[in-house]
């Protein structure tokens, strides 16, 4: 059982990003991709990897990253976000949710689920931001390859690329194994990097 005094070295993580439509006036922001990845013991494995379901008619912000456009009719055909759920819940309540920037897929969860809750999250912007504050960026799409990450993750995902849900999930998970590694860091626990 993982508890807030786990090792943080030693604790199972999920991390995971969804992709957005994004705001579009009079409509809401709906999840259309999905991304898990597990982070144990310094390993990584996908989890989940899916589209989700968003009716023809809902509009994407023309600001949404992502290859939602070139996907459109298989995203109208995906299984619906509460399909995807009975999946994901038991991999997030067996392990500690890792995003970056959490808030964002706290949000879509707090809208599937409203009445779930995951104790500890753990959000690698912030962790990123109190490891490296002289960067010029923390975005992941940055990170990555600034930290030295991107051979790891291209070998992890051939021919994805960012704002992808299952690439940034991984690079997210990537982000917190090097974390873990740094001088300082390695004996942490998770209630440590929870509260950062």
């Amino acid at each position: 059982m993982i508890s807030p005094e786990t090792p943080a070295a030693e604790a199972p993580y999920a991390a995971l990003d969804f992709e957005t439509t994004g705001v579009v006036r009079g409509f809401a922001s709906l999840p259309w991709q999905l991304g898990a990845v597990s982070l144990q013991g310094g390993r990584l494995k996908p989890l989940l990897d899916t589209y989700l379901r968003v009716p023809e008619t809902h509009p994407f912000s023309r600001h949404a990253p992502g290859e939602h456009r070139a996907n459109r009719a298989a995203i109208a055909a995906a299984p619906e976000a509460l399909e995807v759920w009975s999946r994901l819940h038991p991999l997030l309540a067996a392990a500690v949710p890792v995003a970056h920037n959490a808030a964002a897929e706290r949000t879509v969860l707090a809208r599937l689920a409203p009445l779930t809750r995951y104790p500890l999250w753990v959000d690698t912007l912030r962790l990123s931001r109190l490891a490296y504050p002289t960067l010029p960026s923390h975005a992941l799409e940055d990170l990555v390859p600034a930290l030295g990450l991107q051979p790891a993750l291209d070998a992890l995902l051939p021919g994805r690329a960012p704002h992808d849900a299952l690439y940034d999930a991984a690079a997210c998970a990537l982000l917190l194994r090097h974390l873990l590694a740094l001088p300082g860091w390695r004996g942490l626990t998770v209630a440590d990097l929870a509260g950062a």
